[in-house]
């Protein structure tokens, strides 16, 4: 596995609207896998594979897309105070809970600043018991970048803010921020590296695009399905893996080592049954260990691409993350891999 490649995909900055870091990384190593590559006008990088397999004149090959998510949840500087205090707006959905005396990065066209984010208000030394109780919105919890009035020379507001946090191997885990959907962008270039390497012949044309603005409404996905007008579409994104204590059995969506998640039904989309079917068969067929899993709230970019145009047939997998939208997202190394696997078996049958 190439854990390399994945921590340094984790590790760059890049929220919604601010993707041009992660798009420049990925551009690079997309280099040579694919044989068309270009950004669109909303910032998604569109990386096209052409059949590798004779085609028959004037035929039109099919067109299979992958969508690959690149921001991350983050924040952008809405206010900095004469102190220096900068105030956030969060481009992303978090749960204040998990926001306590974090270290974060504040990045600029002057540079990078680390800092440190914690929610206004009184600590625990002058708080009484009632107000220690009382959980922060998101839009109260302030940086603090040491410079004082200073910060007002070297922030705007516009410049975007993300936790700062390497990621880590745990035995067969993988820890990190921005594991949704960094996860993804792994997968889309490994699996095209992986058919290029093994030379696994394909009569379909293969786009990945690595997306933009997810996190927000899946709106690079939507521009994108649209340019390329797929005959089908895979949305490839994290899943919830709550497969921890203080979790129903029945709320658990995917059990880690278990294998890759197939999207039945999230609250963006309902995949095409036909296609979910024919991932299990593949999956079957070449023993990788495959969930079904449904998620009642939460979408992923699949959803974009069934509903672009006159529509798409669409299916999504998804990775199991516990302690997702947080510092600390995990993944099971065995579950990326067959997730890599499934893809590489599937797209090689077309």
């Amino acid at each position: 596995m190439n854990i390399d490649l994945l921590r340094r995909l984790c590790e760059t900055p890049g929220v919604p609207g601010r993707e041009h870091r992660i798009r420049a990384l990925i551009e690079k190593e997309a280099e040579g896998l694919f044989d068309e590559i270009y950004t669109d006008a909303m910032g998604s990088l569109v990386c096209t594979r052409f059949p590798t397999t004779e085609q028959e004149e004037g035929a039109v090959p099919e067109r299979i897309l992958l969508l690959c998510h690149m921001d991350e949840i983050g924040f952008l500087v809405s206010n900095v105070s004469d102190k220096g205090f900068i105030n956030i707006d969060p481009v992303g959905g978090f749960d204040p809970r998990t926001l306590f005396a974090r270290r974060v990065l504040v990045c600029t066209k002057n540079g990078d600043f680390k800092g440190v984010m914690n929610p206004g208000g009184k600590g625990l030394h002058i708080s009484t018991p009632e107000e220690r109780k009382k959980l922060p919105e998101v839009t109260d919890f302030i940086i603090d970048l040491g410079f004082g009035e200073a910060t007002k020379e070297k922030v705007k507001i516009g410049d975007y803010v993300v936790m700062d946090e390497p990621l880590l191997e745990l035995g067969d885990k993988v820890v990190s921020k921005a594991l949704d959907n960094r996860i993804a962008c792994w997968l889309g270039i490994e699996v095209i590296r992986e058919l290029a390497d093994a030379k696994v012949a394909h009569d379909c044309e293969i786009t990945v695009a690595f997306t933009a603005q997810e996190e927000v409404g899946l709106r690079g996905a939507r521009t994108a399905s649209f340019g390329v007008a797929p005959d089908v579409v895979i949305g490839v994104d994290t899943t919830l893996s709550c497969d921890t204590p203080g979790t129903p059995e029945k709320d658990t969506i995917t059990t880690q080592g278990k294998g890759v998640g197939i999207d039945i039904k999230d609250g963006s989309f309902i995949a095409d049954i036909d296609l979910v079917e024919e991932l299990e068969a593949v999956a079957a067929e070449k023993d990788i260990p495959v969930q079904r899993f449904i998620l009642a709230r939460g979408g992923q970019d699949g959803a974009a691409g069934q509903q672009a145009g006159s529509g798409t047939k669409a299916a999504a997998i998804g990775v199991g993350t516990r302690y997702i939208h947080t510092v600390c997202e995990m993944i099971d190394k065995t579950d990326i891999q067959s997730a890599k696997d499934l893809l590489v078996a599937y797209l090689g049958k077309h």
